[in-house]
């Protein structure tokens, strides 16, 4: 018999976002009539200059090793960009790029946990995080933002969980799946009981131009956090560039040596010529993503009337990314037409899935088994025959 492999790997899950998006590629390949609206990727094409920023490194010949951290041009290019934009102040040396924000977080938590260390995660959360934390030896510890909170969690509740095992908070400002964002003075009350409390916190912030009422703050702008937070950032989302495969960690200084010993050991580099494009993004600045964010806001607006019709209810209209996290526990205990109960978000999207070819994401991966998560970053035409096929699977219920 084969020796046994990793039980750490092994006891991970795999994402259940990632899998929905799989299959229903895998159906439309197969010649299925499917609208997936699961996966998080703006359906906007990468903007002219990045793409000409790749062609120039490529006609010049720049695809050789550079150092593991990332080029040195596109690190001050950050550093540029959180200053103007965030008024957070970094050196180079402070700066990690990585090969996508996913890759940036699992630095960051390579960096801080030790075996049993408690890692605090705002719930409903993105699918990986907890995932990471377990895959390194850490125990996701999971509060619940409240729906008549918006999905977010408050200072007393953060305090609660707070004990001599906890290390850190993850957070993810404004927030997937749920599309909430934190106001300043939301962020300055966790931000006391963090600091009360010696915490990290690494703050994913990846949405941060899809803001749409108000203005994005980082939490690492708040007095006393800087020296205390990892900001996550990256380029997938803002610039249409999610193949490219760029993120960033901006981090303390001690802390970006062991995230650059980490990325030198594990990946090294990001490709070169996307480090390339990803300058060209940060010199084209974000007036595209802007534009994309105005788009997105008449798309979340058709969303949140068109859901709320088929489900009978006023839905909450969310204040960021482009993420629709809608209550759908009205209609559990229904049934379908051959007699099978909805028990819950698993069902009801296998059910959506196989009976009217809509892909969406159930609650349950994301913590809240409540709630099902449209992504409205898919063109009007693909949005409006989401809306009729959801509302069909609805009324087909008994």
């Amino acid at each position: 018999m084969p020796k046994s492999l990793s039980n750490r790997t092994l006891n991970i899950a795999a994402s259940l976002t990632v899998a929905i998006d799989s299959l229903a590629k895998k159906m439309i390949a197969e010649g299925k009539d499917v609208v997936s609206l699961g996966a998080g990727e703006p359906d906007f094409p990468t903007p002219e200059p990045i793409c000409k920023a790749a062609h120039c490194a490529i006609d010049s010949g720049k695809t050789r090793y550079t150092a593991p951290v990332g080029i040195l041009e596109l690190r001050k290019k950050i550093c540029e960009k959180l200053s103007k934009e965030n008024g957070l102040r970094y050196e180079p040396e402070q700066i990690t790029v990585t090969s996508g924000a996913k890759h940036a977080v699992f630095n960051s938590l390579a960096a801080l946990i030790n075996p049993g260390d408690e890692v605090i995660i705002p719930a409903p959360y993105w699918v990986t995080y907890p995932e990471l934390v377990k895959w390194l030896g850490g125990v996701p510890v999971f509060v619940d933002g409240l729906q008549e909170n918006d999905f977010k969690i408050t200072a007393e509740q953060l305090k609660q969980v707070c004990n001599d095992k906890t290390k850190a908070i993850l957070m993810n400002n404004p927030c997937n799946p749920t599309g909430s964002v934190y106001s300043r003075e939301e962020l300055e009350a966790l931000a006391k009981v963090i600091v009360e409390n010696d915490l990290y916190c690494i703050s994913d912030e990846v949405y941060e131009y899809f803001v749409y009422k108000g203005t994005f703050t980082s939490i690492a702008s708040i007095e006393g956090m800087k020296d205390r937070s990892i900001v996550i950032n990256g380029f997938s989302k803002s610039y249409c560039m999610t193949g490219w495969r760029v993120g960033y960690d901006a981090s303390p200084a001690p802390i970006a040596k062991i995230i650059g010993k980490i990325q030198g050991q594990a990946t090294h580099h990001p490709s070169n010529i996307a480090q390339y494009a990803a300058i060209g993004a940060l010199e084209m600045g974000n007036a595209e993503s802007l534009k994309m964010r105005d788009v997105f806001r008449k798309r979340r607006d058709f969303m949140v009337s068109k859901i709320g019709e088929a489900l009978g209810q006023k839905l909450r209209a969310p204040e960021g990314a482009f993420y629709l996290f809608a209550p759908v526990n009205s209609v559990y205990g229904r049934t379908t037409p051959e007699g099978k109960t909805i028990k819950g978000s698993v069902d009801l999207c296998e059910y959506i899935l196989e009976s009217q070819g809509l892909a969406i994401v159930p609650g349950a991966a994301f913590g809240n088994d409540n709630c099902v998560r449209f992504s409205y970053a898919a063109s009007d035409e693909n949005l409006e025959s989401a809306c009729r096929r959801f509302e069909a699977a609805i009324r087909s219920l008994k």
